[in-house]
């Protein structure tokens, strides 16, 4: 490739060269040809993964869900102990991403694990999962997005310009189109583009830390017993409980442990590039994230009320205007709205990949068309506008009101925690030995999954639990709605007579004229005894 590193080995090969070459025999042995260009280095495939997690817009996007739920307590402790949970969730996906490193991730361990008589059910499941997952990332990031720039017209206002949610959602469209043309490009594109958005991330993060405590004036600057002992509960429910609903923060801004899984098929030295990514995306974000959390609540003042109601719309944007003013607080603030729409760009691609690899097995509606690979630009174009327009469509709930357009939020969470929990667990519960790759818990792989899945389990039945204590119609948690709703939708599909996913369904389907699997052959004979 030509924008490849050369390098000379003593046969006269290139490293490059010989790179994919090895990549592409990993990719074979699990039943796939190669149909992208590897254009990711390791460094950018962490730059994906670090991208997408885009740490600092991502706590601007959820502090609203953390604040009210303990104040200072809950923005410091309960991102502590979400990051432990995060973390070891992260070394078993990457266990499982060194093993096999597909485009299909989840889906195609769950199909890999998972006993004869479930692994065809249980991998359609978690496709439809890892797709609503990703569809509703997508949709939250954008959100987010278009929320943090009408934010900004509100304080280059004077707090004068209030957007509606039918101007938030108008410009959402529009990032959303814009998006999907960026990733329509040549995917080398966005590949050179992650070393920039890692600078920029980190940049980002260390001016919040040094800027904004030593720009705050002393009347919102809060003692250390404050920053770390006040809980303030500003909802109806108990202060354990409450606490436990600010988890949504922490867990969607470090969250999508699959976005550099959906890119294997374009990284450089897969089975290591992508755990190291993994694992040092989910670490480096934890870590950061707790610097500026700390800053920010040694700044934000005691008046949580007057932030949750500001004109601005944002927490952190009224904590930056408090601290920074009118044109200080502009300038982070427009680096921040940066960040976020290179969230954007990153999570729709790995999406789009998601999207690709599930069609390209006949899992989803419209396969035929979804598995294609535009010849000029080497991408998944049609997946690309499939995931822009589904998460357009998804956008739509901002007009049933606030608690609607949360869900979007924990949906993201709860799609892919169900997805990441059945490959874990089918590992361990399938009785299929694990071949593994140069990444290796060893021992403390079971204890790691048990963990992981445990907790995993936890958060989604907690997130299916309206906010309000007391909820209404416009109250309602639609995370349980929509994505209740797509598995029941998907079960029926798969169990249709005659035409359901039951009957033409096979799994991960192999594109390179015969099978290298070992068990697969075996494997189609006990699926078919099971059946009868």
């Amino acid at each position: 490739m030509a924008d490849d590193v050369m390098t000379k080995h003593s046969d006269g090969t290139d490293e490059s060269v010989t790179s994919s070459n090895q990549d592409a025999e990993l990719l074979a042995s699990l039943g796939y040809k190669q149909e992208f260009k590897r254009n990711f280095t390791p460094l950018e495939v962490f730059g994906i993964g670090f991208s997408i997690i885009g740490l600092v817009p991502s706590m601007a996007s959820v502090l609203v869900y953390s604040i009210p739920y303990g104040g200072a307590s809950a923005v410091v402790w309960g991102w502590t102990a979400c990051g432990v949970f995060l973390v070891i969730i992260g070394l078993a996906m990457a266990e499982l991403g060194s093993a096999a490193p597909t485009s299909g991730g989840l889906y195609y361990w769950t199909f890999m694990f998972s006993s004869p008589k479930w692994r065809l059910f249980l991998s359609w499941i978690v496709g439809y999962a890892n797709t609503v997952g990703n569809i509703s990332s997508v949709a939250s990031v954008d959100w987010g997005c278009a929320v943090q720039i009408m934010a900004a017209a509100s304080i280059g206002s004077g707090l004068k310009f209030v957007a509606t949610t039918g101007q938030t959602f108008g410009l959402y469209c529009g990032l959303l189109i814009v998006h999907a043309i960026i990733c329509s490009l040549n995917p080398a594109v966005i590949a050179r583009l992650q070393t920039p958005y890692i600078l920029l991330n980190i940049l980002l993060c260390l001016a919040i830390v040094i800027a904004v405590p030593a720009a705050t004036p002393a009347e919102f600057r809060n003692s250390a017993a404050y920053a770390f002992g006040n809980f303030t509960n500003l909802t109806g429910w108990t202060n354990g409980y409450a606490f436990i609903l600010s988890f949504l923060s922490p867990l969607w801004a470090v969250g999508a442990f699959d976005s550099t899984l959906h890119i294997s098929e374009e990284a450089r030295n897969a089975n290591i590039a992508i755990p190291f990514a993994t694992v040092l995306a989910c670490t480096s974000s934890v870590i950061l994230g707790w610097g500026v959390n700390v800053a920010l609540v040694f700044c934000m003042g005691k008046d949580l009320e007057g932030i949750m109601e500001s004109p601005i719309g944002q927490p952190m944007a009224a904590i930056f205007f408090n601290s920074l003013g009118q044109k200080g607080t502009l300038a982070l603030w427009a680096l921040i709205v940066v960040v976020q729409f290179t969230m954007g760009t990153s999570m729709l691609t790995t999406c789009s990949r998601q999207i690709f690899a599930f069609s390209r097995d006949g899992g989803l509606p419209l396969s035929k068309w979804l598995y294609n690979v535009n010849r000029r630009t080497v991408a998944p174009i049609n997946c690309v506008w499939f995931s822009a327009v589904t998460s357009l469509l998804l956008g739509l709930l901002a007009f049933a009101g606030a608690s609607a357009i949360a869900a979007i939020f924990a949906l993201s969470v709860v799609g892919q925690f169900v997805a990441y929990s059945i490959p874990i667990a089918a590992r361990f519960l399938g009785g299929k030995e694990l071949k593994r790759g140069p990444f290796s818990l060893g021992a403390f792989s079971l204890p790691v999954a048990i963990v992981s899945v445990t907790f995993m389990a936890f958060i989604v039945v907690v997130f299916m639990f309206p906010a309000d204590t007391n909820p209404h119609a416009v109250d309602m948690n639609y995370t349980v709605v929509v994505l209740g709703g797509t598995l029941l939708l998907a079960t029926i599909y798969f169990y249709f007579p005659k035409y359901g996913g039951k009957y033409w369904f096979k799994g991960p389907v192999n594109t390179i004229g015969h099978r290298l699997r070992e068990e697969d052959n075996q494997s189609v004979q006990d699926e078919k005894a099971s059946q009868e």
